[in-house]
């Protein structure tokens, strides 16, 4: 990899830079079953389900996709509802307090070969940015020590704030690249969701780095990756 062919790198955070993925799994698995069994649905939520419908996007839109695909149509409700709310909103909702309860709980490390790509691209001064459909992920950098390697940060409050379409549109990593001012072109995208890399290439960014965290090669290909890895370190 030359790096010197690029000006700035744009991570997703879960899966990506911290194993949080696993966190978020565990965290939806566990609401999205708990609401199936309450409603008598026999067929439950896997992982498959997981990467088909959730990874990448945006939480309400993840639960608005999962359900349909069990012909579920909820109100759409409203950010602001609690919790117990029988709506996409309130369902979401559920989701980030358990996945906040395990965060703290247990805490969160950096994937090492991530951390040496960002040793090396802070020694090369290649600028580095989080472009995340989460909005925790001001939390989830700090509980992982490294919040201020990031001088921009799009997550979903920043999305959501800028009226941003999330993956699979490109608009979050755009809006990060013109922050850090550098042209798509000189850009590289690394994700690990499918939704990710398909915005990665509908944005015209310089490389597309897919990172098989369970996704699988052939499919993180598919959707647009330029190269394909399963570790970051590979490319340290």
């Amino acid at each position: 990899m030359d790096w010197n062919e690029f000006d700035a790198v744009l991570f997703d955070l879960d899966g990506v830079i911290t194993p949080t993925a696993e966190i978020h799994m565990r965290a939806w698995s566990e609401m999205f079953n708990a609401y199936l069994s309450g409603r008598g649905v026999a067929e439950p939520y896997t992982e498959e389900d997981y990467f088909t419908h959730v990874d990448g996007r945006p939480r309400y839109d993840g639960v608005r996709a999962f359900l349909a695909s069990r012909g579920i149509h909820l109100p759409e409700g409203d950010p602001s509802d609690p919790p117990g709310a029988e709506t996409v909103c309130g369902l979401g909702n559920r989701k980030n307090d358990v996945f906040n309860e395990v965060l703290a709980r247990d805490g969160i490390a950096v994937f090492p070969g991530s951390l040496a790509l960002m040793d090396l691209l802070e020694r090369r001064g290649v600028g580095m940015a989080i472009v995340s459909s989460s909005r925790n992920a001001r939390t989830v950098l700090a509980a992982a020590g490294i919040l201020g390697r990031f001088p921009v940060i799009v997550d979903g409050v920043v999305a959501a704030r800028e009226h941003l379409a999330g993956k699979p549109a490109p608009d979050t990593f755009l809006h990060a690249a013109a922050l850090l001012g550098v042209a798509a072109a000189r850009a590289v995208v690394v994700e690990d969701a499918l939704s990710g890399v398909e915005a990665g290439r509908a944005g015209g960014f310089g490389l597309v780095v897919g990172v098989d965290r369970g996704a699988g090669d052939a499919a993180l290909r598919g959707a647009g990756a330029d190269v394909v890895v399963r570790d970051l370190g590979e490319l340290a």
